[in-house]
């Protein structure tokens, strides 16, 4: 058996490149989408909107469940705050509006009456998070699948399709295509 007979090994792993932003952040297609293209691809996505959380609030009152999205904002809120105190308060105002059998916009997790002055007295940026994650889900497979066909999701893409397609934003593109085609 000659040398050259034998298979080369594996040893070099598949090159896999990556292109980066002017910011040094990774491309990718997801980041060229935008709107309702983009919150139809996740509902991280959609949240990560500023545009689709309130389209998606306007649907959510309709179906009388904007509490859920209030709740979980209110918890993305919450882990960024500094401080003790502010901490207790805005643990017991989250307590409050949303998990206390009081509640104003009470919402429907399992748990909730496991939390109690002990824990509102010793917050932390995470006592919310197996609450919001049920919320989470509760959104994800049940009221975001609904509002990809809403009305509201669907009048507001045919709306930016309209947008895109207008003369004036083909003009701005055909100038834009003439600076970087020179």
């Amino acid at each position: 058996l000659c040398w050259n007979e034998a298979p080369l090994p594996a040893v070099f792993p598949p090159v896999r490149l990556e292109i980066n932003d002017s910011e040094g952040h990774p491309s990718s297609s997801l980041q060229t989408l935008k709107g309702t293209s983009k919150w139809a691809t996740s509902l991280e996505n959609l949240l990560e909107d500023p545009e689709g959380v309130k389209r998606f609030r306007e649907f959510l009152k309709k179906e009388f469940s904007e509490e859920n999205v209030l709740f979980w904002l209110a918890c993305e809120e919450f882990k960024k705050t500094q401080g003790k105190k502010q901490m207790q308060e805005k643990a017991k105002e989250i307590y409050m509006t949303f998990l206390s059998s009081k509640a104003s916009s009470q919402v429907n997790v399992e748990g909730q009456s496991r939390l109690n002055d002990t824990i509102l007295e010793t917050p932390h940026p995470l006592m919310f998070q197996k609450l919001q994650d049920q919320i989470f889900n509760l959104m994800k497979y049940d009221s975001y699948s609904r509002f990809l066909k809403s009305d509201i999701f669907l009048n507001h893409k045919k709306s930016e399709e309209q947008e895109e397609n207008s003369p004036e934003a083909q003009t701005a593109a055909k100038r834009a295509s003439r600076i970087y085609n020179t």
